[in-house]
């Protein structure tokens, strides 16, 4: 199944959770006890967080895939062809390698998101989510014209 199916999927299922919730919350609410009335508020506080994280996490991946699609169409998208292990694991001094190459290409033109983006790939390959995760905001701030946030 591909990624975006299982993305839309499991949205759908955690916004009808966030509609169960809300009006759980909202039949506390209007139950009028005090602790209720409380209770009730915190209740439909949880949605609405739960909606704000899945927003943001849904236009990253958005944000994600039209980086993807127009480095595609330059040619420019990182080929996976690195080497694996019997079980399919990457070779961690290939990976190793091509992260090097990588954070070279970003250190001679940090203010190019295509640099960001193949580092991101790049510790994705090497197994670091977060970091590849703060390398794909940045280069999702800079092809959007935005200030990216501080790298570590």
């Amino acid at each position: 199944m591909k990624a975006r199916t299982v993305a839309l999927v499991l949205s759908a299922v955690m916004l009808f959770y966030f509609i169960v919730l809300g009006e759980r919350g909202l039949t506390m609410v209007r139950d009028g006890r005090p602790a209720f009335v409380l209770l009730g508020i915190g209740v439909l506080a949880l949605p609405l967080l739960g909606a704000w994280v899945l927003w943001r996490e849904l236009s990253f991946g958005a944000a994600t895939q039209r980086l993807a699609a127009e480095l595609e169409a330059q040619d420019r998208l990182p080929v996976d062809d690195l080497p694996r292990t019997e079980k399919g694991r990457i070779d961690r001094a290939a990976a190793d390698a091509v992260f090097d190459e990588r954070k070279a290409e970003v250190e001679a033109a940090p203010g190019d998101w295509r640099g960001w983006y193949r580092l991101a790939v790049a510790y994705g390959d090497a197994g670091d989510t977060s970091r590849g995760r703060r390398a794909m905001r940045t280069a999702i701030a800079l092809r959007s014209g935005r200030t990216p946030a501080s790298q570590d």
